[in-house]
C-alpha cells in the first residue's frame, strides 16, 4: 500500500482502513486547533475542539468540554472558560476550568483560578485567587456516566 513514489494516492477505501486503525490518541491530535506562535487573535475564540495556542490571543476564549493548552510562547489575555488549561506560556485573565488547571515550571497565570484539581509546578508564577469547585466536576462525571449507560443500552447480548 505505501511506496517511495510521490505519484502514489491512497485510495479512499485505504484511507478509511488507516483511519479505522490508528489509535485514539491518534484521532484526539486530529481534533486539536493549533494557533501558531507567529499568529496573533483579538475577539472571542470558541470551538468544540481542543486548542493549542503558541502566539498571542485576546478576548474571551470558550471551550467548554474540550481542552486548552497554552504553549511556551504564546501570550494569552482572556478570560478562559474550558474543560482542562494546561499553561505553558503566559496566562492574564480569569481561568475557569470544570476537569483540572495545570501551571507548569516556566508558565504564568495573573488572575483568578475556579476549578475542581489544581497543579501548579515549582518555578511557575500564579498570582490571584483560586476556588476549588467540585460540583462541576461530579456534574460532568455523571453526564459521562449516564451517556456511557445510554449507550451501553442498545448493545446485545451474546
Amino acid at each position: 500500500m505505501w511506496s517511495k513514489k510521490s505519484t502514489d494516492v491512497m485510495s479512499p477505501r485505504d484511507a478509511m482502513n488507516l483511519r479505522d486503525a490508528m489509535s485514539p490518541l491518534d484521532v484526539a491530535e486530529r481534533d486539536t486547533g493549533w494557533l501558531g506562535s507567529s499568529l496573533r487573535v483579538k475577539g472571542d475564540i470558541s470551538g468544540t475542539e481542543d486548542l493549542l495556542i503558541d502566539g498571542s490571543a485576546e478576548g474571551l476564549i470558550q471551550l467548554d468540554g474540550r481542552k486548552l493548552t497554552v504553549g511556551p510562547t504564546a501570550k494569552v489575555t482572556a478570560d478562559i472558560n474550558a474543560r482542562d488549561v494546561v499553561v505553558y506560556g503566559y496566562v492574564k485573565g480569569n481561568v475557569r476550568a470544570k476537569g483540572r488547571i495545570e501551571i507548569k515550571k516556566d508558565g504564568s497565570v495573573v488572575g483568578n483560578l475556579t476549578t475542581a484539581q489544581i497543579m501548579i509546578e515549582d518555578g511557575a508564577d500564579f498570582k490571584g485567587s483560586i476556588e476549588i469547585d467540585r460540583s462541576a466536576a461530579e456534574e460532568a462525571d455523571k453526564n459521562a456516566l449516564s451517556r456511557a449507560a445510554g449507550a451501553g443500552a442498545g448493545a446485545k447480548s451474546i
